[in-house]
């Protein structure tokens, strides 16, 4: 049901987390559907009937075990906001996802994480350093995670890999479905070596442009702090960096050439 929620268009992630901090994924599906009227602690996000009306016409045009199915075909755990595997780092977020589908190892999210984050056109001295840097961290048995980007996030989850470490993607793209399509097979060994593919997205989500500032916060909520390695003005990277902050997370930088537009 948790799953199935998350499909549907017209429910945002601030209605949907209402629901789900109050009620049970069944319960919520009942909700939306019209079979169960709520009780007090949501009144507010129950009380527009055209928007009820919408959930419910949503509702109607999805099976939650055709959801489950895709999830289950893909080896996908589905972990809503209250499930005891939800990683408690993420409610520091001002808007945690309310579902998490996760291909992999959900126990990596549980430990001490180090998000390394930057341009996906790298110099090579900053694809060197972010690799070596992964590469480090990760034998202080610390989890790199990172974007599954081009460029720095790339050469992040295969410094962690290069030491035997575990890493974690958040993408922005629903499970099953890698972006870009050329890093599937890191995507695989990511997977392989015990780390862990996230994503608040149903099966099906194609990568589009608003997904990703809403991984970048996915990104820097799971880690202890977010190291930044070259960057453009504006970027994804840099607004990494602004969610760490908005969570009280530590945020490092990589010094580089001064005169460097990275």
């Amino acid at each position: 049901h948790a799953a199935a929620l998350a499909a549907i268009p017209s429910m945002n992630i601030t209605r949907l987390g209402a629901l789900l901090r109050h009620h049970s994924p069944p319960e919520a599906w009942a909700i939306v559907r019209g079979e169960a009227p709520g009780g007090p602690a949501i009144a507010h996000v129950l009380a527009d009937a055209a928007r009820r009306a919408n959930w419910a016409r949503g509702a109607a045009q999805i099976d939650p075990a055709d959801v489950w199915s895709r999830c289950t075909q893909l080896d996908v755990a589905v972990i809503p906001w209250g499930d005891p595997r939800y990683p408690v780092a993420l409610l520091d977020d001002p808007l945690p996802p309310p579902v998490l589908f996760v291909e992999g190892a959900i126990s990596a999210l549980a430990g001490p994480q180090v998000a390394v984050v930057g341009s996906r056109s790298p110099t090579a001295s900053g694809r060197e350093l972010a690799f070596e840097l992964a590469t480090g961290l990760s034998k202080y048995a610390l989890t790199i995670s990172s974007g599954l980007a081009l460029g720095i996030d790339s050469a992040a989850h295969l410094g962690a890999l290069q030491a035997r470490g575990a890493s974690i993607a958040v993408m922005g793209t629903g499970p099953g479905q890698v972006y870009p399509a050329r890093h599937r097979r890191l995507a695989a060994r990511i997977v392989e070596q015990g780390g862990a593919l996230v994503t608040e997205f149903v099966p099906g989500t194609r990568p589009e442009p608003s997904n990703f500032p809403r991984r970048n916060r996915i990104i820097s909520g799971l880690s202890l702090g977010v190291l930044v390695v070259e960057a453009a003005l504006p970027s994804g990277s840099l607004l990494t960096a602004q969610c760490a902050l908005e969570q009280d997370r530590e945020v490092m930088a990589l010094p580089g050439p001064v005169r460097s537009p990275l």
